[in-house]
């Protein structure tokens, strides 16, 4: 099969593509590690929360499990903007997570606000909010852990 881009993006036509990707991360010592992108070389680092002995001075493990949600969400509303030629660029999302207070320390809650720059009564409105809320991450997220999303339109 050969990919060639086209106006219109098709994820399932892509599967072939990118069935795995490899992450290696690497323990740097101190509660931080290092993760390195296989297909890019991209890097990204992680530390401990203040709150689990860490400095808080990376995105801690789970902060990176709201912002997978957070950025998948915008992206899979993105492809269904650009397949029905709408621009949604500027686009936000604001997570809050909150913890469990006893052990074991599980994520209890990811509460996200998505600010989207269209009117609420677009056509599309319905189009995107089922795009963000089928995407993979909310989708694989554990039944429970509380997710809320609250689409704001400001159009």
């Amino acid at each position: 099969m050969t990919f060639e881009k086209t106006a219109t993006c098709n994820p399932t036509l892509l599967a072939d593509f990118a069935d795995m990707v490899e992450v290696t991360v690497t323990y740097t010592g101190d509660l931080h590690t290092t993760a390195v992108h296989g297909p890019s070389q991209a890097k990204l680092e992680t530390d401990a929360p203040v709150d689990n002995c860490g400095k808080g001075e990376e995105f801690s493990p789970t902060d990176l499990v709201g912002t997978a949600m957070a950025t998948c969400m915008l992206t899979i509303m993105g492809i269904y903007a650009k397949n029905n030629d709408i621009d949604i660029e500027g686009a936000t999302a604001v997570v809050q997570k909150e913890m469990t207070s006893e052990l074991p320390r599980m994520i209890a809650k990811l509460n996200t606000v998505i600010e989207v720059p269209l009117p609420a009564d677009h056509a599309h409105v319905e189009g995107l909010k089922q795009a963000a809320l089928g995407c993979p991450v909310h989708r694989s997220l554990h039944t429970d852990i509380e997710k809320l999303v609250e689409f704001r339109w400001q159009g």
